[in-house]
């Protein structure tokens, strides 16, 4: 097997730098023929694996988080070619739907050694130009997005602490967003919903922000979306929510509508969009299922 591992573009500065050079070694020990990619920034990296897929790889893996797997599944999606991934970012959500977050980097790479694979969804977002992008996660909007704009920011602390006070901090200034939301259900039908809400998450996966199950039941391979709407209520009423969120138990509360849906265009002013934690685009956005565009590895059981 011919294999390019793609490395966090951040990872020199990080925690996680020798991830892909420990994989790499390992699966070389396994016989795999691996070359490691490390641009200086998202879109050198983005460009080396390009190429290395068009001069012609048998496969592809990512040592890195939901950022890293995101830029590559830009360049494998629909093509056939396996994607491997060493969990080894801040947040690894991706990784955790996929059942391989708590591998370490050895258990990892002899996921990929082994080779056995399946195949799985993902979520497409078309821009108003026309333009479209991949995710695997989770696209977030309104709050949610909001507390990714603050996090991002952040320069302390490192990890999903981070995410939890910007939670915090925008919960202060909380309130209602207007939205239009269309909905193709998994029955075909179609559904509006308008007026405010407080956030609007659609998934492919399960979870966001280091492992918030927002989308707790979402599954990758069912040809479906999981569209997770909050309606506004009182502060205290949501400070109570929030606990529910994060343990996954919010489904059934009376602000809290979910559902499993085709397709879903969401329409806010002002309103700006994350998905696999970095931002994708300015609302309205239309979102749709790409059944089985992605080959990934798998460990055995």
């Amino acid at each position: 097997m011919r294999l390019a591992l793609l490395a966090n573009p951040a990872a020199r500065a990080g925690a996680h730098t020798g991830a892909a050079t420990r994989a790499a070694e390992r699966l070389r020990a396994r016989g795999v023929q691996t070359s490691i990619l490390s641009g200086g920034s998202a879109a050198e990296s983005s460009a080396l694996l390009r190429a290395a897929i068009e001069v012609g790889v048998d496969a592809v893996a990512v040592a890195g988080g939901d950022g890293t797997v995101h830029l590559a599944i830009q360049e494998v999606a629909g093509t056939g070619i396996p994607l491997g991934i060493i969990p080894s970012g801040t947040g690894n959500d991706f990784a955790a739907t996929l059942g391989l977050r708590e591998l370490d980097v050895l258990a990892a790479a002899d996921a990929i050694a082994e080779g056995r694979t399946r195949t799985i969804d993902l979520a497409r977002v078309t821009r108003e130009d026309g333009s479209t992008r991949y995710f695997g996660s989770v696209l977030a909007s309104g709050f949610d997005s909001k507390v990714n704009d603050r996090a991002n920011a952040m320069r302390w602390p490192r990890g999903g602490s981070r995410y939890n006070i910007a939670v915090l901090v925008e919960f202060l200034t909380l309130a209602g967003i207007p939205y239009d939301v269309d909905l193709e259900l998994a029955d075909g039908s179609l559904e509006q919903v308008r007026g405010e809400l407080v956030m609007a998450t659609v998934g492919n996966g399960r979870s966001y922000g280091g492992g918030i199950p927002i989308c707790p039941d979402a599954d990758p391979a069912d040809g479906l979306l999981d569209v997770v709407l909050v309606r506004p209520a009182g502060r205290l009423r949501l400070l109570r929510l929030l606990p529910r969120v994060y343990r996954g138990t919010h489904p059934g509360v009376p602000e809290v509508s979910m559902r499993r849906a085709r397709s879903v265009r969401l329409s806010a002013m002002g309103v700006t969009a994350y998905a696999d934690g970095d931002p994708i685009g300015s609302l309205p956005l239309a979102i749709d299922v790409a059944p089985g565009a992605l080959t990934i590895f798998t460990p055995g059981t």
